[in-house]
């Protein structure tokens, strides 16, 4: 990795909103993959609160990651 791809991940913004997208959407893609896979009784879950939560976290984390890049990028010039 070169300094221009890691000056992102110091960002407090990306990191925050990338922590925020992986624990807002994970549960919620480990149900599917799990019920792809057959590890569920049912092969069909409906997880609601995981889907409510998904839906609430996704776009405040993609907001967050965009602060992160657009203040970097101002940063460098």
């Amino acid at each position: 990795m070169t300094y221009e791809s890691n000056r992102f991940w110091r960002s407090g913004f990306f990191i925050a909103g990338a922590l925020l997208f992986l624990i807002g959407t994970g549960p919620l893609l480990a149900i599917i993959a799990l019920a792809r896979l057959g590890w569920t009784r049912d092969p069909n879950p409906n997880p609601v609160g995981c889907g409510i939560l998904a839906f609430l976290t996704f776009w405040p984390s993609v907001v967050l990651m965009l602060v992160g890049v657009v203040k970097n990028v101002r940063r460098r010039r």
